[in-house]
């Protein structure tokens, strides 16, 4: 968030509300607020139904000495009152105090920090139930406040697109608690005949009130007349430095005179659920074939004359050649001496790529003596591999030990989650270490289409035989050889008797990322000795 300047005084303008709970919950949100901007004047005032008002409000803070303020709507979105009157409000102050400058903010609409709490409010609810059902098999359904005004309706179905696209769920539906159709009661009945076994019910509010009470009391209905789908219930947004953080954000740019629009929430400009990798990425273009006369620009043709071609970027680096994996020298001349180095006839030929391998970065000729391969593991690995499967790793160092040739050849993606955001909520919500929550995640996103490998955490195998015995995950191969002493052996011993899964672990305390790397980098290698069609 970019500094707000100090001669900036706030007057943050709410509703009102009829519930004294949510009179106090707003209040909390401008003490929250001041506590962002230490020693600051921040004032409060409301349309109706309470006491101050803005205009009481923006008195306040010029008597206080403010001369240059923002008035700034504390709602989510801009529908009539944030439109229309609130304005006006502002224009008649500015009358009022023509010595001073009187400016008016935006709403905090689907502003980043908005997504991340909405985010924050789901892995809560979803921490507190007893089951762990997979988002693939969850609706989300995002409750709006409902207005006369469709665009502001609108955005409420943009936040559930968002949120149901960033987040992995089977789909989202959205309703309204007041105006606007479909009205909650409809809303969620509709929702359950959807078909999941979770609802997951987040109602897009800043407070509590009348509304919010009667969306609570409609989720207990459908709650107790559909005993065969669970129904959460993740509350609503609340006070909350995010919100705070919003907020002055939208102060800001009420003197700066800007108005970021859709570009607020541009994936190149800033983290989005879900695409945070993106933001900073370089942006390429698609359409270089219409510039400089190519084979589309005659539909694009103006009638002015011609102008001079922009230089086209330059092409494309072609993808790796398509061929069996071939070794540097030094390599070839390693491995010939580890072939000679110690009597592998007692190991079955599918299984040399991988021990040789795991030799050759140990160091270790004794290496292959403690690490066990359930049967058809490797060709299992490189089925996956073939049909393309999601390598998932639980930390990059294993990631980054991968080929990445190979990992280009076969049209491969790697995941490793456990540095994402999310998985940051989702350990500290259910009590997991963040590489335990990554393997979650990465079970939630991808599902079964996965070749799993892990060489660092013990929780992380721990994680993943958990999944596979209680929730019926089914890796394609799962390769557990973490290093350490705390439940090492004993989460490795665990994966061997897992016989739902073909796996690949090791006894002992020894293991790693490097260990890790090399059992995937030989399953890639075989692979790219099968012709591809």
């Amino acid at each position: 968030m970019i500094p707000l300047p100090e001669d900036i005084a706030i007057v943050v303008a709410g509703h009102g509300s009829r519930d004294p709970d949510g009179v106090e919950q707003f209040e909390r949100f401008v003490d929250v607020v001041r506590t962002r901007v230490d020693g600051r004047i921040v004032e409060h005032g409301y349309l109706e139904f309470a006491r101050p008002t803005i205009d009481e409000g923006v008195r306040k803070a010029v008597a206080a000495g403010a001369s240059r303020i923002s008035v700034v709507p504390g709602v989510l979105l801009g529908a009539t009152h944030a439109k229309n009157d609130m304005p006006v409000e502002v224009q008649a102050l500015q009358r009022e105090f023509p010595q001073c400058d009187i400016r008016y903010g935006a709403p905090m609409h689907l502003h980043p920090s908005v997504l991340q709490l909405c985010r924050i409010r789901v892995v809560e609810a979803e921490s507190r139930s007893a089951r762990i059902t997979p988002r693939q098999d969850t609706c989300l359904v995002i409750v709006g406040r409902g207005t006369t005004d469709p665009d502001a309706n609108s955005d409420v179905t943009k936040l559930a697109r968002i949120l149901e696209e960033g987040m992995g769920f089977a789909a989202s539906f959205v309703c309204y608690s007041g105006t606007a159709k479909p009205g909650l009661a409809e809303g969620l009945e509709t929702a359950v005949r959807m078909g999941c076994s979770r609802l997951l019910v987040l109602p897009f509010f800043l407070f509590t009130g009348v509304l919010i009470k009667r969306i609570q009391a409609a989720v207990d209905v459908i709650t107790a007349s559909r005993p065969n789908v669970e129904v959460l219930f993740a509350g609503h947004l609340d006070s909350h430095p995010l919100t705070a953080d919003a907020l002055l954000d939208r102060a800001r740019e009420a003197f700066e005179g800007k108005a970021l629009m859709n570009c607020s929430l541009c994936k190149y400009r800033t983290a989005i659920i879900g695409y945070e990798s993106e933001a900073g990425a370089p942006q390429q273009g698609h359409h270089f074939h219409v510039r400089g006369g190519g084979p589309d620009a005659a539909s694009q043709a103006s009638p002015v004359a011609a102008q001079p071609a922009a230089p086209l970027p330059p092409p494309p680096v072609p993808a790796p050649a398509q061929g069996p994996y071939e070794m540097h020298p030094i390599e070839e001349k390693s491995f010939e001496i580890i072939a000679a180095g110690r009597d592998w006839s007692g190991f079955p030929t599918e299984q040399l790529e991988i021990l040789q391998r795991l030799v050759h970065t140990s160091g270790d000729f004794e290496a292959p003596d403690n690490v066990f391969l359930s049967k058809g593991a490797p060709a299992a690995g490189v089925r996956a591999l073939l049909d393309r499967c999601t390598i998932v790793t639980d930390v990059t160092m294993v990631q980054s030990g991968l080929r990445r040739a190979l990992i280009a050849q076969l049209g491969l993606r790697t995941a490793c989650l456990v540095h994402d955001e999310e998985t940051k909520l989702v350990a500290q919500a259910n009590g997991l270490t963040k590489s335990a929550a990554g393997i979650r995640r990465a079970w939630l996103k991808f599902g079964n289409e996965v070749l799993l490998a892990i060489g660092d955490a013990p929780t992380a195998v721990e994680e993943a035989v958990r999944l596979i015995q209680e929730q019926g995950w089914r890796p394609r191969l799962v390769i557990g050889l973490p290093v350490g002493f705390v439940g090492t052996q004993e989460c490795k011993e665990r994966l061997r008797r897992c016989l739902h899964v073909p796996r690949i672990t090791n006894k002992g305390t020894r293991g790693g990322s490097p260990w890790a790397a090399a059992t995937v980098n030989a399953l890639l290698i075989e692979a790219s000795r099968i012709p591809q069609k």
